[in-house]
């Protein structure tokens, strides 16, 4: 355990840090100089990480700023002790070797998904363009800033998938303080976190989708594409690991196996309906398949194979617009048609797509335009009645309709009291004639 030694010399007091209480007082092992009591404090605090460092302990971020900013006299002393790696040979890495070091490291482990080392192969791929031989160690905050504007301008990324790259950027610099090759991070406060873009959702319509069916080249197109779209698989993880055994024909089911969440208690694994649009889409392609075939998608699983880049090119046989991250919107349009389908049963629709509710009302569920159309029906039913309720109870005025059928049933009043004025006069007309009798003359006056 390291402690302070404080020491009175002419020029004031001192403080040393003693590496074992065994030590010799006299004898320190390394010299502060004139410094507080404060500052020896925290030096005597990193220093004790250094020492557990070196026996496997993760070296705290703090500790790491704090040494690369010490002076270099403190620098060479922590070398000669074992406590530090030299700056120097920090330097002899480039941003590229290492880099390629970093991913063969994953590779080897048998652990990391192949997604995952083709992720690192972009982002990798990426800091070499931009770094070129750029020492590892002399990496700096702003040129880490820098390279996210790359990203953005040359590359050409949107704001969300810069970001991705940032955090797997962050993550080979990570790897490089681990093995002490740097001593902090230039990566380390840039933001990473996912924001949703409501811009960049796109509904593909059924009728759409049948289009797209029709331009794919073969039944296993077809079924790639209509597992994405109808059944809300991830392409191409959870497609192409989806196997004859997984369909369940006769209970109208299937299984699916979620590379991205099999660290979660269920495992990644999910059950899905078998519903009615993907029946004769995975007949098909059984119907054609050899006998012990494992997997349902045989033709497109090379790494070389691009399914976007073949997607697209599908999407524009179509006669149809390539839309923005095409696939994750064709989970995005089956999870919002399953959400109205279903009359909002979130807990099933979820568990069948793979997500959690936050997450599905965040980056998935969309307002499509047949939604807008509805809404604006409500509202101005709802306005209607809001009009007529506060012109009856506010204003006091009568609605239209209200003062029309009251005018009809005056005017049926009136009508009722002309006729019944009609019947008395011909009642007292015929009371007259019977009380004076009509003469031979009758009512006429003579004529001479």
């Amino acid at each position: 355990m390291a402690s302070i030694v404080r020491k009175q010399s002419k020029t004031g007091i001192r403080y040393d840090i003693q590496l074992s209480p065994k030590e010799h007082p006299d004898r320190p092992k390394i010299a502060l100089g004139k410094i507080t009591k404060d500052d020896a404090q925290d030096v005597k605090k990193h220093i004790q990480w250094l020492i557990r460092h070196n026996i496997g302990a993760k070296l705290p971020l703090s500790t790491q700023e704090w040494l690369s900013g010490i002076p270099e006299s403190l620098q060479v002393r922590l070398e000669k002790l074992g406590l530090a790696e030299s700056r120097m040979k920090k330097k002899t890495h480039t941003v590229k070797q290492w880099c390629e070091a970093y991913i063969k490291m994953r590779e080897k482990d048998k652990k990391t998904k192949s997604d995952t080392i083709r992720k690192l192969e972009n982002v990798s791929r990426r800091l070499s363009l931009f770094f070129k031989n750029t020492p590892l160690g002399s990496v700096n905050k702003l040129e880490a800033k820098n390279f996210k504007a790359f990203l953005a301008g040359a590359v050409g990324l949107s704001e969300n998938t810069a970001r991705k790259h940032i955090a797997i950027s962050r993550q080979f610099f990570n790897a490089a303080i681990e093995n002490r090759l740097v001593d902090q991070n230039p990566f380390r406060g840039q933001p990473v976190r996912i924001r949703a873009n409501n811009a960049r959702f796109f509904y593909i319509t059924p009728e759409m989708a049948q289009k797209v069916l029709d331009a794919c080249p073969d039944a296993e197109w077809r079924l790639i594409f209509g597992l994405a779209r109808f059944g809300g698989l991830r392409c191409p993880s959870e497609v192409l690991r989806l196997k004859w055994q997984d369909i369940d024909f006769g209970n109208e089911q299937f299984t699916v196996h979620a590379t991205k969440t099999e660290h979660h208690a269920d495992g990644g694994i999910r059950t899905v309906p078998l519903f009615p649009e993907l029946t004769p889409l995975l007949q098909d392609v059984f119907d054609q398949a050899k006998a012990g075939t494992a997997y349902c998608i045989t033709r497109y699983r090379d790494k070389s194979v691009n399914l976007r880049t073949q997607m697209n090119k599908i999407i524009k046989r179509a006669g149809l617009t390539i839309w923005p991250k095409t696939f994750q919107n064709l989970r995005s349009t089956r999870e919002t048609e399953l959400f109205k389908l279903t009359e909002g049963n979130i807990k099933a629709v979820c568990s069948w797509i793979g997500n959690s509710p936050a997450v599905a009302m965040q980056h998935y569920a969309q307002i499509t335009e047949q939604d807008m159309k509805q809404a604006a029906k409500l509202a101005v039913l709802k306005d209607a009645e809001k009009r007529v309720h506060n012109r009856v109870h506010t204003t006091g005025e009568t609605p239209e309709i209200k003062r029309r059928e009251s005018q009809e049933k005056k005017q049926g009043d009136d009508v009722t009291l002309l006729h019944a004025s009609i019947y008395e006069q011909k009642k007292k007309g015929a009371n007259l004639y019977e009380t004076h009798p009509m003469g031979d003359g009758g009512f006429e006056p003579t004529t001479r």
